[in-house]
């Protein structure tokens, strides 16, 4: 067995990329051309300057139907005195394309004749030498560069190419890059899983992403952590492919080989970059190829890919790496960032009263959904701590900008229903919903400070029984804002199937030997149950699992099935969707906020017209534990 390997380096980006670099000129490392016909080459980029071969047009061609003259029979032609000429003699008769008879120079439209009789055709104004006449290279002469080296063709350049006598033309290879997954625990899509499985669908990832680029991409087919195995693998890919891609066992466990394979083989160049995700990422050759490893962890293969993979496809293919496009937005909270690490953080982004709002979601490297979710990147410097809530970030776009614009925010307490929103207003091309789960005090925040279109609450005020317009009144008292019901909701603690442990009620909670899984600070379940212990006498301490924290109701259901909980305070819609059973506690009324601003706004319009389908009001009760009686109704405004 190999011995463990150790980070060589914890280069910056910049660094890492220049010492690659270097090392690969110094390799003479580059990519290979090969010729194709040139009607097969849209796409494809140009080995060297491609030259016309014909001109063209390459005769003297009429530009429109009419009849070819000499100019100088046509002089003093007017309304007054019109000249005659006789055709077959003077005037000859042509359709566009035609070539200009020997000795004539001119093309009369065939609208400006008049035919006094069959032998004879009127004009009444002089045409000018080569009037309508397409001369011999008006568009191209033998010998002119018709396309440069390192171009990339579009279907004009075809036409063009064609149009000067080339039939085949010299580009760069697509190039192909090998991509193998690497572990014992990886299964394939579609497999009964069992503990400790993991479902291999980075190759099908990285995959779809080099094909983005313009190249061909073979995932090689899933590989144990057997050193030998993986050795012979690596090796024949080198032998085949232009770039080696191996997803996993760059870092530094017991069973990450490649570092060793790779040194062994050729050379290492980098190992381990000061960015997060994606620190453990391996650079080097084998023979005249590329290798390049990646980390297992998908959010990290994605970015170190793009990070180091992208340019060597473009600069094997013969072309410049695309500027990313950018985009200035305000942060919505305060970020910490680890100083000493460039980290690629994922952001929703939402234009919000003229300002472009940049809001933090999931940071986990494990998280594929985050990418999902995300419109765009933003970096933190090496060297910066972090952004102050509402700085001027640049975030490079993992969409149109055009999104952005009709991007409806709302953020606050979880709700399944917002999925469903999204969906029918994607579905009717009205707009796109950009959610964030911070809690209801959260959403309460962000339209207090301009960051949000509308907030999802269901805050109950323990003094009155009433939901929501007490903490409004509280935190936004001077806010015009419209408060709007979106759905009723059976509250409850999710258990396990069959109830094991026996729940029968809040206060079993606090039995020795139940584990609990809690909602955030600040979200209205947590607020509901802390109400709920309050009136039973039951304290915090007493509930093993009080201070653990889950921002979803999806993510508590999912933390009873793995077994890491035996119940947690939910709604009955999450129990169902996990199938685990529920024990009613309270209907909770939750609502939407809107800032009054936005109200008549095109975006909070495509909202309520959603909302008062009949389509998503039967698919919210079919959920279960739903009630939509009130669903659009207004609540309150101040």
């Amino acid at each position: 067995m190999a011995k463990r390997s150790v980070y060589l380096d914890n280069l910056p980006v910049e660094d890492a990329h220049e010492r690659y670099w270097e090392f690969l000129n110094k390799k003479s490392i580059k990519g290979k051309t090969e010729v194709v016909p040139a009607s097969q080459t849209a796409g494809r980029i140009t080995a060297e300057a491609v030259y016309a071969l014909v001109s063209s047009p390459h005769y003297h061609a009429s530009a429109m139907d009419g009849v070819a003259v000499r100019a100088e029979d046509t002089y003093g032609a007017s309304e007054t005195t019109p000249i005659r000429l006789k055709i077959n003699e003077q005037a000859i008769e042509v359709d566009t394309g035609d070539p200009v008879p020997q000795g004539f120079d001119a093309i009369i439209m065939v609208e400006n004749l008049h035919y006094p009789d069959e032998d004879t055709v009127e004009i009444i104004q002089p045409v000018a030498p080569w009037q309508h006449v397409r001369t011999v290279g008006e568009d191209m002469v033998v010998g002119e560069m018709i396309v440069p080296a390192r171009h990339r063709l579009s279907p004009v350049d075809i036409g063009a190419l064609l149009a000067g006598g080339v039939l085949n033309v010299n580009v760069y290879s697509r190039v192909r890059v090998a991509i193998l997954p690497t572990g014992t625990e990886l299964v394939s899509p579609g497999s009964e899983l069992k503990p400790g499985d993991i479902i291999e669908y980075n190759g099908a990832m990285l995959a779809a992403a080099v094909r983005s680029w313009g190249a061909e991409a073979q995932v090689l087919g899933m590989t144990v952590d057997d050193y030998d195995l993986l050795k012979e693998k690596i090796k024949a890919a080198a032998a085949d492919f232009d770039v080696v891609v191996v997803n996993a066992g760059s870092s530094a466990g017991r069973e990450d080989f490649t570092t060793d394979i790779i040194r062994e083989l050729g050379e290492v160049v980098v190992h381990g970059v000061a960015i997060k995700p994606g620190k453990p990422v391996i650079l080097g050759a084998i023979g005249e190829t590329p290798v390049v490893g990646i980390p297992g962890y998908p959010v990290s293969a994605y970015f170190t890919l793009d990070l180091f993979v992208k340019p060597l496809v473009y600069r094997l293919g013969g072309t410049d790496l695309p500027v990313p496009r950018k985009i200035k937005a305000l942060t919505a909270k305060k970020i910490v960032s680890p100083l000493g690490q460039e980290e690629f953080m994922r952001v929703k982004l939402g234009k919000i009263g003229g300002k472009v709002i940049a809001t933090p979601i999931s940071r986990g490297a494990g998280i594929v959904t985050s990418l999902v979710k995300a419109d765009g990147i933003l970096r933190v410097p090496r060297l910066s701590e972090g952004y102050h809530a509402g700085q001027e970030v640049d975030v490079e776009l993992m969409r149109e900008s055009e999104r952005v614009e009709r991007t409806l925010v709302i953020t606050g307490s979880h709700d399944m229903c917002l999925d469903i929103i999204r969906n029918h207003l994607e579905k009717k091309g009205l707009a796109y919903l950009s959610s964030a789960h911070v809690g209801s005090t959260g959403g309460l925040m962000a339209i207090r400070r301009g960051e949000a279109h509308a907030a999802g609450i269901h805050l109950l005020d323990p003094k009155t029984g009433e939901y929501n317009v007490s903490y409004i009144k509280k935190y936004l008292p001077e806010k015009r804002v419209v408060l709007f019901n979106l759905v009723y909701r059976q509250q409850g603690i999710i258990v396990s199937k069959g109830n094991p442990k026996n729940i029968k009620g809040i206060t079993d909670i606090s039995c020795p030997g139940i584990t609990f899984v809690n909602r955030q600070a600040g979200a209205g379940t947590r607020v509901l149950f802390d109400y709920q212990l309050q009136q039973l006498g039951i304290q915090p301490t007493d509930i093993d699992g009080y201070r653990r924290e889950e921002f979803t109701h999806l993510a508590v259901a999912v933390a009873i099935t793995s077994g890491t909980a035996d119940c947690g305070m939910g709604i009955l819609a999450a129990a169902q969707a996990m199938d685990l059973d529920f024990i009613p506690i309270a209907e909770e009324r939750y609502d939407l906020l809107v800032d009054a601003e936005y109200w008549d706004s095109e975006l909070v319009r495509s909202l309520r017209e959603v909302i008062s389908i009949k389509g998503f009001l039967e698919e919210v009760e079919g959920l279960g534990g739903y009630s939509t009686r009130d669903t659009g109704k207004i609540m309150w405004r101040n």
